[in-house]
């Protein structure tokens, strides 16, 4: 995908689901605070609709999704629903704006989880679309294993779903099968098809979650579903700041995103789920601008573009120069000068192989009382 290459113009909309399906991921669970902060720091980081939970499940879960509803967010607050009346109502008297109600699509679901037909999906999925347009809320269908899913009997349950009230069809490739190349196909198919609003809805079982949100997308899809840090089930959903940023710095699409928020609300969700942040994680990970190689080092001194694609501050981060095994001399005089220590040519490339040697033997980058205490023991201590 080039530069610019989804249509700068769009209204392209984020809807994030770390609150659902990001606390669907075996073995977390957010307090209710943590679920009231989460979504206080999605508003204010610019996310276009929240889905804060499933009300049908009572107790807590109930009680958190009434908190951030009175919180009085710029953002849609959204419910999510099998495509049950009983479940709408649920998520109806917390108060929100939106529900998600969700149903599986394709054969194998509705052979071997739902043990029933066709025909009783439509049925029961116009069913409950019909009663949630009766109360006024914005209506997103969720065609749950989408991606699996016959595509004729897909384009009839989107336009079933059109046809009672439905504003958005979830497309959802529930277990990650797709690549890029056939979601674009897929969508421009459904699109063309039906002329319904389409959300992504993509997980990471092969890594390409995030590609395939952005090749929906440029297919013409308005909404991406997310999640912070890529939170999910089993490998995970669409991360929020990598969606975001591709859009605007590969797509050309600025939606207007709070981004130096993202390495914030990446550590605050991280240490909600109990999950690791990686240092090596897309847009928000601590490698992200950390630069040891000397060729990478030497240019990042130079000129910081020759090897990162924005700017550390636009996400919450800074630049570091680490010195290691693979560290040149240019890093070395930058390390040491940030110590008040002036290192010509020729001592950086005396003390260079110290350096190395030390990072070898401890496999690792040295910090910087290390690089300090070499400097002293190989030179003498110097002011």
């Amino acid at each position: 995908m080039t530069k610019g290459s989804i249509h700068a113009g769009r209204d392209i909309k984020i809807v994030d689901t770390t609150l659902r399906d990001g606390e669907q991921t075996a073995g977390v669970v957010f307090a209710n605070r943590e679920k009231v902060r989460i979504a206080r720091l999605l508003d204010e980081i610019g996310v276009h609709q929240i889905e804060a939970g499933i009300p049908v499940m009572g107790g807590d879960e109930k009680r958190a999704v009434k908190e951030i509803v009175k919180l009085g967010l710029s953002a849609s607050i959204m419910g999510w629903n099998r495509a049950v009346i009983s479940d709408i109502q649920h998520s109806l008297d917390c108060g929100v704006d939106a529900v998600a109600i969700s149903i599986s699509t394709s054969d194998i679901h509705i052979e071997h989880k739902l043990q029933t037909t066709r025909e009783w999906v439509l049925e029961n999925m116009v069913k409950a679309v019909e009663f949630a347009k009766t109360e006024g809320v914005y209506i997103s269908v969720n065609a749950e294993d989408a991606s699996r899913s016959d595509m004729d009997f897909l384009v009839r349950f989107a336009t079933e779903a059109k046809k009672a009230g439905a504003d958005r069809l979830r497309y959802c490739d529930t277990i990650g099968i797709l690549d890029p190349f056939t979601t674009y196909e897929r969508i421009k198919t459904l699109i063309s098809r039906v002329g319904i609003d389409i959300e992504m809805h993509t997980h990471n079982d092969f890594g390409m979650a995030t590609a395939n949100a952005l090749a929906g997308i440029k297919a013409g899809a308005s909404y991406a579903g997310v999640t912070v840090i890529g939170l999910g089930e089993r490998a995970g959903n669409a991360a929020l700041e990598e969606v975001v940023m591709a859009l605007k710095h590969i797509g050309g699409i600025d939606l207007g995103f709070k981004t130096a928020m993202f390495r914030g609300i990446a550590e605050y969700v991280s240490l909600a789920s109990g999950r690791e942040l990686p240092a090596w994680k897309a847009v928000v990970g601590s490698n992200m601008f950390a630069h040891e190689s000397g060729i990478h080092a030497d240019g990042a001194l130079k000129n910081p573009l020759t090897y990162e694609v924005f700017a550390p501050e636009e996400v919450g981060l800074e630049r570091q120069i680490i010195i290691g095994k693979h560290s040149g001399t240019k890093a070395l005089t930058a390390k040491f000068a940030e110590y008040g220590i002036h290192l010509d040519e020729d001592e950086a490339a005396a003390l260079l192989p110290q350096i190395r040697s030390s990072a070898v033997s401890l496999k690792r980058s040295l910090f910087d009382k290390e690089l300090v205490y070499i400097f002293e023991d190989f030179f003498g201590k110097r002011a």
